[in-house]
């Protein structure tokens, strides 16, 4: 059995949307996945109603909690750290790299050949990552295919996140693991590196940024 995760959903706690996110949770549910990451913009502690929702739904499915941070150069995905708690907001993404590995998180930068809020070309020359953000739900088809580019030559994994903004997009990409993944042990599966990123819109299909 591979285990299926969206890394990549956002909710009003973002502010930049009205959705729900136990709507969120419930589409996951119907949409088959086993797992769902809130990653609310900015801020960790956005997303403390997750904690309510891995208890209510504990046996359905698991409810993640991680944070898209917003570095100099542009945004990344990151697990297992309270960035609320690190002096880094708009730090040079190497700092953030470097700040979060230290402390045991893991780094994923989000969309990275978007055209807004992306870290583009310079992705290459870091290191330190986690994956790279291989399949994003708001990036076009060519902006995906750069990142997987990307994540081969740099010999790096790649996840997939819907970015969803409303609850019907959750699950549109997500994170194919082959191992296990439990409510504990997200940050080993992320660090292993067993995984892959699933698009499931066709081609045709995006959502505009």
């Amino acid at each position: 059995m591979t285990f299926k995760i969206d890394l990549h959903v956002h909710s009003k706690f973002s502010g930049d949307t009205d959705s729900e996110p136990e709507e969120s949770v419930i589409h996951a549910v119907r949409a088959g996945l086993q797992g769902v990451a809130f990653t609310e913009h900015y801020s960790y502690e956005a997303s403390e109603f997750a904690e309510g929702l891995r208890e209510k739904y504990r046996g359905r499915i698991m409810v993640f909690r991680g944070v898209e941070f917003s570095t100099a150069e542009g945004h990344c995905l990151v697990f297992g750290v309270n960035t609320d708690m690190l002096t880094l907001k708009n730090a040079p993404v190497e700092d953030v790299v470097r700040a979060v590995t230290e402390k045991g998180g893991v780094v994923i930068p989000a969309h990275p050949y978007r055209v807004s809020n992306s870290i583009g070309v310079r992705v290459k020359g870091l290191r330190g990552l986690c994956a790279l953000e291989g399949h994003n739900g708001y990036a076009h088809y060519y902006q995906n295919q750069k990142a997987l580019q990307a994540a081969e030559e740099m010999g790096l994994p790649y996840t997939g996140g819907s970015d969803a903004h409303e609850p019907r997009e959750t699950g549109a990409c997500y994170t194919e693991f082959v191992h296990e993944v439990t409510q504990d042990n997200l940050l080993e599966r992320l660090k292993g590196g067993a995984f892959k990123g699933v698009d499931t819109r066709k081609i045709s299909r995006v959502w505009p940024f």
